[in-house]
């Protein structure tokens, strides 16, 4: 009997009567990211761009995840056509595309994605993953249908075009990242200065317009309350590095005795 594959993040969006809630996984390991997948949240991001992950760290996380009822969405470091292909490959079935700024930018991601005519995606699926090594009926007639694409609009320039973008045959979605729209509007460290916030809600509020679903990272409660308030339909509220960090801080500081004096640690 072929094998089925998971429904895409496309479908758990259009199918939900609510925001989806989700968090990063950007530490690399598959045993937290199992950890994060049985956390009753509805998806994670996998973050190939600004964390120490490959291909073969991909793939595992993938593996760990895939016997819990959590949507993986695999974040690219780039919209190169060959990275594409092996995450793709791979089976990443949700692909989120940092930095698209243009319509034609956003067209080159989708092309990115499609198999010839219609894209210049690389044919390999006897010897891949994404089609369960041909075990999947009629993969390469159906991969549309297995692969959803978001793109991310962070920065000033992409919100000026949110409209365009979002708009593109084959642009299932966007996602808005308010660190760099800060630091593209000369604001860097700055994602709640009031102009950040009023163009982040100005993206969403434009891509909610075009039909498409709109997502947004958020881990103050009280500005994910607001952006879904603007209409976000997915947003991220948490990642598993800074929940590490944050909780070994405050471990230490309360079992640990503040310093009385100035005088610096040993360090060995």
């Amino acid at each position: 009997m072929p094998l089925q594959l998971a429904p895409t993040f496309r479908d758990d969006l259009s199918g939900s009567d609510r925001p989806l809630v989700g968090m990063w996984v950007c530490s690399g390991s598959p045993l937290i990211a199992e950890i994060c997948a049985g956390s009753g949240l509805d998806w994670l991001l996998i973050d190939g761009e600004h964390s120490p992950i490959g291909l073969e760290s991909i793939l595992a996380q993938l593996q760990a995840v895939a016997g819990y009822p959590v949507t993986p969405l695999v974040r690219a470091p780039s919209g190169d056509t060959v990275l594409i292909k092996q995450f793709l490959d791979l089976g990443v079935q949700n692909l989120l595309v940092p930095m698209v700024n243009t319509r034609e930018e956003a067209r080159h991601v989708v092309s990115a994605v499609r198999y010839p005519p219609r894209g210049v995606r690389g044919v390999g699926s006897a010897l891949a993953r994404a089609a369960r090594w041909n075990r999947v009926d009629d993969y390469l007639g159906r991969a549309d249908e297995y692969v959803s694409l978001f793109v991310q609009i962070e920065t000033a320039d992409a919100v000026a075009n949110a409209a365009e973008i979002a708009s593109v045959d084959g642009v299932d979605g966007a996602f808005v990242g308010p660190s760099d729209l800060a630091a593209s509007m000369g604001l860097l460290g700055q994602q709640e200065h009031p102009d950040v916030v009023a163009a982040v809600e100005s993206a969403i509020r434009t891509i909610v317009e075009t039909g498409k679903p709109v997502g947004v990272n958020a881990f103050n409660p009280r500005m994910a309350e607001r952006y879904l308030a603007a209409g976000a339909t997915f947003v991220l509220v948490g990642a598993d590095v800074a929940l590490l960090a944050r909780s070994s801080e405050a471990l230490a500081a309360e079992y640990i005795p503040a310093e009385t004096d100035d005088t610096p640690r040993a360090s060995y």
